[in-house]
């Protein structure tokens, strides 16, 4: 489904947000966590080691890539009980957005195509009711340093499967339009975090934190 946002700052640019199919879901510990060394006798053509997401293909465009990043603020998803009173048995749903790889292409006056996959750690705590939630998360295109220019919501639903924790990976798409040829990725910052509230927000300014295993076997700060 595609979605245009209306631009608000001076480029008289917007962004198209494009959720794609892809998705897989993992739960358990295991979930893009751990790295396996390969053997000698499993050949060459094996990689040595696992990574945490696949990275996207290198396409050669016109310009720089416009930079990508998670907001620190919004980067973890922690429910607690009592935010005054932040204790591991207060703990409900949790989230971490693990990590996000990007690429782009555009020639001569073509829109920016930019494709990214985040990668999110959820888990439950014992104040977590249920087997699933449905988390929430936006991307904001924005000026570099500056304006945001368009900003979109998703729904992230994750089934536990009796799990303490989940990992999920999403591919999105974001085509930015340009004003001319001369308007390079420079110009853009694509934003990314969790819909969080005030509190959560506070919670992690302050630098405190739960990780997604809180609750289930100790506190890990």
């Amino acid at each position: 489904m595609r979605r245009v946002l209306t631009a608000l700052a001076a480029l008289s640019l917007a962004a198209v947000l494009i959720p794609q199919s892809a998705e897989a879901q993992s739960s358990g510990r295991q979930g893009g966590q751990q790295s396996r060394e390969q053997t000698p006798d499993q050949g060459t053509s094996q990689r040595s080691r696992q990574v945490r997401i696949a990275p996207l293909n290198r396409r050669a465009n016109a310009g720089p890539c416009p930079y990508v990043k998670v907001l620190y603020d919004a980067a973890r998803f922690v429910e607690l009980a009592d935010f005054n009173r932040p204790s591991v048995a207060g703990v409900g749903f949790t989230g971490e957005i693990e990590g996000v790889t990007a690429d782009c292409v555009y020639r001569e006056s073509d829109p920016i195509r930019l494709d990214f996959n985040i990668l999110f750690n959820l888990g439950k705590g014992p104040q977590a009711s249920g087997d699933g939630r449905t988390y929430r998360y936006w991307i904001a295109v924005t000026e570099r340093n500056s304006a945001v220019l368009a900003k979109e919501y998703f729904d992230l639903p994750v089934n536990f499967e009796g799990q303490t924790t989940a990992s999920v990976h999403q591919a999105q798409t974001i085509v930015i339009p340009r004003a001319d040829a001369t308007t390079s990725g420079n110009n853009f910052e694509v934003l990314i975090g969790f819909d969080v509230t005030p509190e959560m927000a506070e919670f992690n300014r302050s630098g405190s934190r739960f990780r997604v295993t809180a609750g289930q076997t100790q506190p890990n700060p």
